[in-house]
């Protein structure tokens, strides 16, 4: 286990970004020995799918009706 302060960590988070992610426990203190790990995790795509938000958009009826402050002169 690899402990790093927040300072050291900032400087090369590349690296322990790989680290963590090949497995090895990261962990990040700060000056109070409060600490952070760092943990990989997978994230699995999903696909878009057209018209996933239809019904959760709303255009208002007087949506292109000139605004009163915006009068042409």
């Amino acid at each position: 286990m690899e402990r790093y302060s927040w300072r050291e960590a900032g400087k090369q988070l590349h690296e322990l970004l790989e680290d963590a992610q090949r497995g090895e426990i990261v962990l990040i203190l700060d000056e109070n020995n409060r600490a952070v790990q760092l943990v990989p995790v997978s994230v699995a795509e999903q696909p878009r799918k057209a018209g996933s938000a239809r019904g959760q958009i709303v255009i208002a009826d007087d949506f292109d009706t000139p605004l009163a402050g915006f009068a042409r002169s």
